[in-house]
């Protein structure tokens, strides 16, 4: 690799490493209250010790693998792990069928699109009173709001997909004789993706937002209900170092959502062999 392809790959460091030294010596320098604004190495401490198992190893208890991975910060992780792709699951899988329905007919449009519109501006935050009474306390309320916040993106994407689908698609397949369902399955599905994993993207990130508020104010566990319990003690190094989690978490998802976006439209760049 040459010197110049290293620098382009590393570009991105640059900023995010001269705002952490900056703010390292700002709070250095005692030009703000280290209780509301921690130093980036007191915060590195709070959250190594956040990683670390609460109790000593006891091989007569647990395995090595299950002490190591019995820290407060990966059971959080995983809790917010687990709600967000269930929620984002549950959302998604039902606004997607509904999306492409909705954007292939236009009776089925004409019907449920003036509900959708009314329901679509309300906040997923506002359901949260109605959530607790449905369901209580736990995981369901949780995961209902997060299904909510994915539901709406990956549905509105779909649609626009669907219905910006170039008719020289269309009348060719037709010309080759492709029927409904073939025409949906091999046209029109295909040529709506860009706009699907837009949205998948869109509701992924929606669903982050109302996972931390629902488990802020639902569950006892998790980033969210962390943050909140640090609030609570005056300890503003793991509420950062819990923020930094939850942006670590969601960059390792889109990451993931990116490098599938990228294979199912290689067609779509040219890349297709």
């Amino acid at each position: 690799m040459t010197g110049t392809g290293f620098l382009s790959k590393i570009k991105g460091v640059w900023v995010p490493t001269l705002v952490v030294i900056a703010w390292e010596v700002i709070v250095r320098l005692g030009w703000v209250n280290p209780q509301v604004l921690p130093a980036p190495s007191a915060v590195l401490i709070r959250w190594y010790q956040y990683l670390l198992p609460l109790e000593s190893y006891d091989p007569q208890t647990s395995s090595r693998w299950a002490w190591i991975f019995s820290g407060e910060l990966v059971r959080d992780l995983f809790e917010s792990f687990y709600r967000v792709m269930l929620g984002f699951l549950i959302g998604g899988g039902l606004a997607l069928p509904l999306g492409l329905l909705m954007g292939a007919s236009r009776t089925i449009y004409d019907y449920l699109n003036p509900l959708i519109q009314v329901l679509r501006p309300i906040p997923p935050i506002a359901y949260i009173p109605l959530a607790i009474l449905w369901f209580g306390l736990g995981n369901p309320p949780a995961v209902f709001l997060i299904a909510l916040g994915a539901f709406f993106p990956v549905l509105m994407n779909t649609i626009v997909g669907v219905r910006a689908v170039d008719s020289i698609y269309i009348r060719a397949a037709k010309n080759l004789g492709a029927g409904p369902v073939l025409m949906f399955r091999k046209v029109i599905v295909p040529a709506a993706m860009p706009y699907i994993l837009s949205g998948v993207r869109i509701g992924i990130g929606t669903g982050f937002i109302c996972m931390i508020v629902a488990e802020m104010i639902a569950v006892n566990n998790g980033l969210g209900y962390r943050i909140l319990e640090a609030r609570e003690y005056f300890w503003s190094d793991k509420i950062i170092a819990g923020m930094f989690s939850i942006g670590l978490l969601g960059l390792a998802i889109d990451t993931v959502v990116s490098y599938l976006n990228n294979y199912l439209l290689r067609w779509h760049r040219g890349l297709d062999s």
